[in-house]
């Protein structure tokens, strides 16, 4: 599970970087989903993020994977690698 104090700082990094910053004070905010998938808030975004081993795996790639599946059909624990 990951802790409290790390979901306040963990960022979906797509909306955090660059080009595809978007908009606003504090873009990018995560929420833990089924205590295995971190799931990026921004609107128009729909990256998720799994956890593995209570590891984060915050890879933009990563992130694509599942955009398209909703956040309530993610699997758990989520696939390895």
């Amino acid at each position: 599970m990951v802790s409290d104090d790390l979901l306040e700082i963990l960022r979906c990094p797509y909306c955090v970087s660059g080009e595809t910053r978007k908009p606003g004070d504090d873009p990018g905010q995560l929420q833990l989903v089924r205590d295995s998938w971190l799931v990026c808030q921004e609107p128009d975004c729909g990256r998720k993020y799994p956890i593995r081993d209570e590891i984060p795996v915050m890879l933009i790639e990563e992130g694509e994977k599942w955009m398209d599946m909703d956040a309530e059909d993610l699997p758990v624990p989520p696939p390895g690698k």
